[in-house]
């Protein structure tokens, strides 16, 4: 029987443009809620140590990026990305490959652009992708919407911090299996 659920020993996160700037442009998502998805993959990210890559734009005032919070747990240098699609910049994409996983969860700001072009090229070349929609903002629900029947029309699949962690807890009884879905309960607690 083939499994078809995902192997955290095969996992990489992508965190995309969750910066001071991008992330106080008015998104889809309630910001409270954007934070609390993005800390619940920061939460899965530590635990079963997975890889994170950070894509990052430069500060309106050419100043390097000022990641949010929530990411200051991450211990990986940002990657400052010079085109809207994270995979044509040779440094992203290299680290991606180096990490030899093919599964890689994006999460990110804005959904049409940054999410969804490296989405799509990941893709294409190979990789397993879910974009976290619960840990994305979109510009605005149409266009957002578009982007992301576009992406599963690619084969790429949408999914949620919830569903992910459900999905690589593994068994509950072991130290990790209850960490990891802990972060179901952040998730709906309000």
């Amino acid at each position: 029987m083939n499994d078809p659920k995902m192997s955290p020993s095969d996992v990489l996160i992508v965190f995309a443009d969750l910066q001071a700037g991008i992330i106080d442009l008015d998104l889809t998502i309630d910001k409270d809620d954007l934070r609390r998805g993005v800390r619940g993959l920061v939460k899965l990210a530590k635990t079963l140590n997975l890889p994170v890559i950070l894509s990052v734009l430069p500060d309106h005032g050419g100043g390097p990026a000022r990641l949010i919070p929530e990411l200051a747990a991450i211990d990986a240098k940002p990657l400052q990305r010079t085109t809207p699609d994270s995979w044509a910049n040779a440094g992203i994409r290299e680290a991606i490959e180096r990490t030899g996983r093919k599964t890689i969860l994006v999460s990110g700001i804005a959904t049409e652009i940054a999410v969804q072009l490296l989405s799509l090229s990941a893709t294409a070349n190979g990789y397993r992708v879910l974009v976290v929609e619960d840990a994305c903002g979109g510009l605005s629900a149409r266009s957002e919407d578009a982007a992301l029947r576009r992406l599963v029309a690619a084969g790429v699949t949408t999914t949620s911090v919830v569903a992910l962690a459900g999905e690589l807890a593994g068994d509950f009884s072991q130290p990790s299996g209850g960490t990891v879905i802990s972060v179901v309960y952040d998730m709906v607690a309000r």
